[in-house]
């Protein structure tokens, strides 16, 4: 057990990784990874860039995100947009039980930093569960998932957005008979892609959905990659779903104004499916 005090939880894991061993440690609440984000932004993802490739850092670290839970701006933010713009880190973000394992043994085995987010909304869910796959399962990192395949519209989403996805594609298969593909990016660092665009130019249509704050979000770097490589495909503008510019209050009727519910997101996939 290590002390809570996130600096040396980062730093000691850094001088193992230098040393030879492959630590995973972890971050309770990504919410207080800070007082360790100067390792994590300065020291950990440049050593590789900084001694040209002569060391490397491999390590992993685990850190408890998302909101839905009722816990306040301390124990509920989703910080990956934070550590995508950092480079040298590679991103983890499963939305299920069988990529999780297979994600974090694929970290264990990579030479590079590894950041592992996972929603505390998805523990001890029945619709995270999935078979047991084998001791030996691996996924490699920047291969999308396709959750459910569609013609009409395409959602990118990764962590707590791909259940809503799902259910939204659903509903919009039975009330409206529209066909909506669904893509679990699994990893944000790095990104698939092709995945996406090879997607958006069969449907022409495109919903990013995620958890963190709607402005400077990752669904922004996605949808301008969509509008600058599938362009001539696009029957209708990149439609974005994302929390409100605001801490997640600790009301329950204030956290779900603050937080993209469901209702948003399959409101935000039939609109843009009737555009």
């Amino acid at each position: 057990n290590s002390p809570l005090a996130e600096a040396s939880i980062v730093g000691v894991a850094q001088g193992m990784a230098i040393g030879g061993y492959r630590p995973v440690v972890e971050i309770q609440f990504a919410d207080y990874s800070f007082p360790g984000y100067m390792q994590m932004r300065n020291e950990i993802p440049s050593l590789r860039w900084r001694s040209g490739g002569d060391w490397t850092c491999p390590m992993v670290v685990r850190m408890v995100c998302g909101g839905y839970i009722r816990g306040g701006p301390f124990h509920s933010q989703c910080v990956e947009t934070l550590y995508a713009h950092t480079p040298g880190w590679l991103i983890a973000y499963p939305s299920n039980a069988i990529d999780a394992k297979g994600l974090i043994k694929t970290a264990c085995r990579l030479e590079d930093p590894v950041i592992f987010f996972e929603h505390k909304g998805l523990y001890r869910q029945v619709f995270s569960k999935r078979p047991e796959p084998g001791a030996d399962y691996l996924i490699p990192f920047g291969k999308a998932r396709l959750v459910r395949e569609g013609s009409d519209l395409t959602a990118v989403t990764w962590g707590s957005g791909v259940i809503r996805c799902e259910r939204a594609a659903e509903e919009l298969a039975q009330q409206d008979g529209v066909s909506m593909e669904v893509i679990d990016l699994r990893t944000l660092v790095p990104m698939d892609f092709e995945a996406i665009l090879a997607s958006v130019r069969k449907t022409g249509r495109a919903l990013v959905a995620h958890e963190a704050i709607l402005f400077g979000g990752l669904g922004g770097e996605i949808a301008a990659r969509i509008a600058g490589e599938a362009f001539e495909w696009l029957d209708a503008p990149v439609r974005r779903v994302a929390a409100k510019d605001c801490f997640v209050p600790f009301a329950p009727s204030l956290e779900a104004a603050v937080l993209p519910s469901q209702a948003d997101v399959t409101n935000a996939a039939r609109e843009l499916a009737r555009y």
